[in-house]
């Protein structure tokens, strides 16, 4: 299935694109617009204004797609807090990795092109993953 979002891919929109492709579609491939109208018809577009899949009442949308295909995983949900604060910045959550996590995805943005941005936002969202999945098995910091 093919996904659009916008070109110059940041925080929420990484994210997303390794929600979708670990999730909810293994086999996704992703188009990056400029503009709405540039949408392709087989497409479904995520992390845009007025979007079935972007922001709704206050939740950035990796949090939209988390509740759209009901992914109740608490580790998922953890990663969603940070997201939101890097995105959103409105202090719904206790984050403080989300600053962090902004500047390395707006660095890798500027030095290469969407494509390789969420290639190497992969990796990093996979080692999010297992570092939080293994703090809520053991109840505490990995080490």
């Amino acid at each position: 299935m093919r996904w659009a979002t916008r070109a110059g891919v940041h925080i929420d929109r990484a994210a997303c694109a390794w929600l979708i492709r670990r999730y909810v579609d293994p086999a996704a491939e992703f188009v990056f617009v400029t503009d709405p109208t540039e949408i392709p018809s087989d497409a479904t577009p995520f992390d845009m204004r007025g979007v079935e899949l972007g922001h709704h009442d206050g939740d950035c949308t990796f949090e939209t797609i988390l509740r759209r295909h009901d992914l109740s995983d608490p580790v998922l949900w953890a990663i969603a807090e940070i997201v939101h604060e890097a995105d959103i910045e409105d202090d719904r959550y206790d984050a403080p990795e989300a600053p962090g996590l902004d500047v390395v995805l707006r660095g890798l943005s500027l030095s290469g092109d969407d494509t390789r941005t969420l290639q190497v936002a992969d990796a990093i969202f996979d080692g999010l993953y297992e570092y939080y999945r293994q703090r809520t098995l053991t109840g505490r910091e990995p080490s």
